[in-house]
C-alpha cells in the first residue's frame, strides 16, 4: 500500500513538472505579450520609480522589451544592474559621461545589458548558424548609423531562422531579423525564477 502510494506520488510530481513552463517559455510569453501593447518607440529619458520602474507600456526602446520580458518572470533588471553597476561601475562602458549609475536609465541601454549578462555567465559565442540560438536568448546587433540594439529570439521559425522579438522602430514585433543585421552578442540569462511569476 504504501508503495503504491509512493509511486502514485511520483507520478504526479513528474506530471506537474512537464506540465511547468520552463523559463525560457514564461519569458518569451512574456515578450509575446507586449506585441500590439508597445506600440511607439520611444528613446526619451525619464524618471521612473526603483525598484519595478517602466515607462508607460504603450512606448518603450529595444531594451524595454527585454526589462519587460525578464520582470513578467520576475526579475527586475533595472534593480540588477543597478546594483551591479554601484560595486562595478569601471567595469561597464562609459558612452554617456556619467559619474555614477542612474536607475532611470541605465538598463534601457544596450551596451549596459550586454555588459550585464557577460558579467553574469550569459555570455555564447556569436554564430552564423540558427540553430545556435534558443528560444530566450537575447542578441545584441549593430544597426546602421553605429546604434546598437536587442532583441529576444523566439520559438517560431521561419525558413530555418527563429524569429525575433524587438523593437526596432514600430513598438513590440516579431520579425524575421536575426541575420539582418552585424550580431555582437548572445546571451543566455535564465538564472532560478520565483514560481507563480509569468
Amino acid at each position: 500500500m504504501v508503495r503504491a502510494v509512493v509511486v502514485l506520488l511520483l507520478c504526479l510530481l513528474a506530471g506537474m513538472a512537464q506540465a511547468a513552463p520552463m523559463p525560457a517559455e514564461r519569458l518569451l510569453a512574456a515578450a509575446y505579450a507586449q506585441i500590439g501593447v508597445t506600440r511607439v518607440y520611444d528613446p526619451s529619458y525619464r524618471r521612473i520609480a526603483f525598484p519595478g520602474g517602466d515607462v508607460p507600456l504603450d512606448r518603450g526602446v529595444c531594451s524595454d522589451v527585454v526589462v519587460r520580458a525578464y520582470r513578467g518572470i520576475g526579475i527586475d533588471l533595472q534593480r540588477l544592474v543597478h546594483e551591479d553597476m554601484r560595486q562595478h561601475f569601471a567595469d561597464y562602458p562609459h558612452l554617456w559621461q556619467l559619474a555614477a549609475p542612474d536607475p532611470n536609465i541605465d538598463h534601457r541601454r544596450v551596451a549596459n545589458l550586454a555588459a550585464f549578462f557577460a558579467r553574469h555567465g550569459g555570455k555564447l559565442p556569436v554564430s552564423a548558424a540558427a540553430e545556435d540560438y534558443r528560444p530566450g536568448d537575447i542578441v545584441a546587433w549593430r544597426l546602421p548609423g553605429g546604434l546598437a540594439h536587442i532583441g529576444l529570439i523566439a520559438d517560431r521559425i521561419v525558413e530555418g531562422r527563429p524569429l525575433v522579438v524587438h523593437n526596432i522602430g514600430a513598438g513590440a514585433q516579431l520579425e524575421d531579423v536575426l541575420f539582418l543585421f552585424p550580431i555582437t552578442g548572445h546571451y543566455r540569462y535564465l538564472p532560478e525564477t520565483p514560481r507563480g511569476n509569468s
